[in-house]
């Protein structure tokens, strides 16, 4: 999943990335509103932090112009402002959550997922795919019955396939989702994390679309 954090406090976005990137999100962090928009209507994102005293654009006209041109992307407010009427503002602006600084980084995590949880293409926290069964919320894998242990940017570039079942996946869109802007290697570490899915999983249970990306296999 990958996140844009639009905040000024650049030892907080710092500090946020580091823990975030740690749970396996990719995140790419902006340092103004006027940045921010750019970003966030330039890239697909699956979840925005959106502080609210920004320079160039405060953070309540920044969300107010995504919903206005039609992003529909889920966006947490994350604001030293603690009134009730400043909770409301950004509410009506067209945020989806709001969250009072100073916060804890546990609670933060747990209404991250919420939220992604809610923008979710299915209903269902548990997704399957053949044998193979994913528990987005316990950020569990088990196939035919058995506990998969996998490292926080497999589950990643899993989740990629899991989402979007019998569609080719191609590496430029693991790429966007799984790593931030700043990754600058090489791309072939898409088929790197792939193999060693490979091997965990089963040889045939991701299919190599030549020229397009990858397909997870659904046997059922």
């Amino acid at each position: 999943m990958r996140l844009l954090m639009v905040e000024d406090e650049r030892r907080l976005a710092g500090a946020l990335a580091r823990g975030l990137t740690a749970e396996g999100f990719a995140v790419d962090v902006a340092h103004d509103g006027t940045e921010g928009l750019c970003r966030a209507t330039s890239t697909a994102y699956d979840l925005i932090l959106l502080d609210v005293n920004l320079p160039g654009l405060n953070g309540y006209r920044l969300v107010s112009e995504l919903r206005a041109g039609g992003h529909e992307t889920p966006v947490l407010m994350l604001t030293a402002k603690d009134g009730e009427y400043d909770e409301a503002e950004g509410l009506d602006a067209g945020a989806d959550d709001y969250l009072t600084k100073p916060f804890s980084y546990l609670v933060l995590l747990a209404r991250i997922r919420a939220l992604l949880r809610r923008g979710a293409r299915t209903t269902t926290p548990v997704l399957r795919v053949g044998d193979l069964s994913m528990d987005r919320g316990a950020r569990r894998v088990v196939q035919a019955g058995k506990r998969i242990t996998l490292t926080t940017k497999e589950y990643a570039v899993l989740e990629q396939l899991v989402v979007r079942p019998g569609d080719v996946v191609s590496k430029s869109e693991i790429l966007d989702h799984v790593w931030d802007l700043a990754y600058d290697g090489d791309p072939n570490i898409v088929e790197v994390y792939i193999s060693t899915l490979r091997r965990k999983l089963g040889a045939a249970t991701i299919e190599t679309v030549r020229g397009a990306g990858y397909r997870l296999v659904d046997d059922a």
